[in-house]
């Protein structure tokens, strides 16, 4: 543990970050791993899953948690997936 109370307050504020992008990460992945499930059972709320997940990597990208073209490619996926099932 530090002992400068500047670099205390950078411990606490690291740990509410991480705490913060962890679950907005794992959201992330829960909206895709939704929408996936969803196209396999052919279920009839298909779009807007793959709406919410879109928003979902949006977001993750625009914070920096993911790359602009992870972002991209994934999205893409999404779209493909949805095109083949219909």
């Amino acid at each position: 543990m530090p002992n400068i109370e500047s670099a205390i307050k950078r411990v606490r504020t690291s740990n509410k970050s991480n705490d913060l992008n962890a679950s907005q990460k794992s959201a992330m992945r829960t909206a895709i791993k939704n929408f996936d499930k969803a196209v396999e059972a052919g279920a009839d709320n298909v779009a807007e899953l793959q709406n919410a997940a879109n928003k979902a990597i949006d977001m993750a990208a625009s914070k920096g948690l993911i790359h602009k073209n992870k972002a991209s490619r994934d999205k893409a996926r999404l779209h493909a997936k949805l095109t083949k099932a219909n």
